[in-house]
């Protein structure tokens, strides 16, 4: 199991860190508790990672960016990030029909991705086809 350091032993920088989560997210995860333990300059590296992915809202929104978490946490395999993220979608705004929907696009496309793979089909259509497409 990992060390996870608490609030109490976080100072320096980890204190600043640990004081931006909470600030973000109203917890500090023990996600990022266990890499503050490990190693504070991992610690600031990846919140700061999600400060400009997750904390952004660039053209996704913050509900999408989540279900799409949940989604790769799934392919994943990881029990963790799978509810950590769940909660967060549910935070905010996405529903329990979101997740459901979720996973089972993610469990249609893993299906999907094994028969194309195993059948080795050539693909036909790619982003360049699309009329009309921006960016």
């Amino acid at each position: 199991m990992a060390e996870l350091l608490s609030d109490e032993q976080a100072t320096g920088k980890v204190k600043e860190v640990y004081d931006e989560i909470r600030a973000s997210l109203g917890m500090i995860p023990n996600f990022f508790r266990a890499q503050a333990a490990a190693n504070p300059e991992w610690l600031e590296l990846n919140w700061l990672r999600w400060k400009n992915i997750m904390g952004n809202e660039g053209s996704l929104d913050r509900k999408t960016k989540e279900l799409l978490a949940v989604a790769v946490s799934i392919t994943n395999n990881s029990k963790y990030c799978m509810q950590a993220h769940e909660a967060m979608a549910l935070m905010k705004g996405a529903s329990i029909e979101d997740i459901i929907e979720t996973k089972q696009v993610v469990e249609l496309f893993a299906s999907y991705n094994n028969i194309a793979d195993s059948l080795d089909i050539p693909c036909d259509i790619s982003p360049g086809m699309v009329k009309g497409r921006k960016g």
